[in-house]
């Protein structure tokens, strides 16, 4: 596994972003583990954050793209951070937008946060996780809706390995449906590899017990 992987896992536990217990997913699925992103909430933390997104971006899609697209409300401070970011380490001035919820209409009047989308932008959307493709149905009319710009891929900090609507993971399954590549700073795989019963500060975060709720869970809901 690179480090920066590695990184951004012991990055995830530090700042109590990666939580094990019982969950639901905006999809209505029972979960024993919780990727909320809600929980990077200083500065620092957002700065790193935004680092490692860039770096991810960059690795999978170059940096020949315009807008980087961040849905309401938790993709705001993700795009805003990832594009700073890409400005501090590589030079590249991106634009960010975000949708708001209810269309504005004085001042800055719409239904968009940032630069504003056309047809000849070239837009990649960063989301904080995906469980089973819920959110992107509703991010994409959005997007389209803007003069139909080119979107030319999807990023997640985590990509969680789980069916969408069909046994393809979700990921996967977003890629075949809208024709663009999705790609993770880390799998779910790549996270249980790096901490079960592996000591992380002194800690076991996964743990035996832990390792089997999960992987019941994949049994029920895993990718195929």
């Amino acid at each position: 596994m690179e480090r920066y992987k590695e990184e951004f896992i012991g990055f995830m536990v530090d700042c109590g972003v990666l939580q094990f217990g019982d969950f639901v997913t905006k999809s209505g699925r029972q979960t024993p583990f919780f990727i909320n992103t809600g929980f990077y909430r200083t500065g620092s933390q957002l700065r790193k954050l935004g680092r490692f997104y860039a770096q991810a971006i960059k690795d999978q899609f170059g940096l020949d793209f315009d807008v980087l697209f961040g849905p309401s409300y938790k993709g705001i401070p993700l795009s805003t951070a990832a594009v700073i970011a890409i400005s501090e380490m590589y030079d590249r001035d991106i634009r960010y937008c975000s949708n708001r919820k209810e269309i504005k209409d004085h001042g800055d009047k719409g239904i968009l946060l940032g630069g504003p989308l056309g047809a000849d932008d070239r837009v990649v959307i960063i989301e904080d996780v995906t469980t089973a493709g819920t959110s992107i149905a509703e991010t994409m009319p959005i997007i389209k809706a803007q003069g139909e710009p080119d979107v030319i891929g999807m990023v997640v900090s985590v990509d969680r390995m789980e069916r969408g609507k069909s046994d393809a993971g979700a990921l996967a399954e977003i890629s075949q449906t809208y024709g663009f590549k999705t790609t993770s700073i880390v799998t779910m795989k790549e996270v249980i590899e790096y901490l079960w019963n592996r000591p992380y500060k002194g800690k076991v975060i996964i743990d035996d017990r832990i390792k089997a709720a999960i992987d019941a869970y994949y049994d029920k809901y895993g990718a195929r």
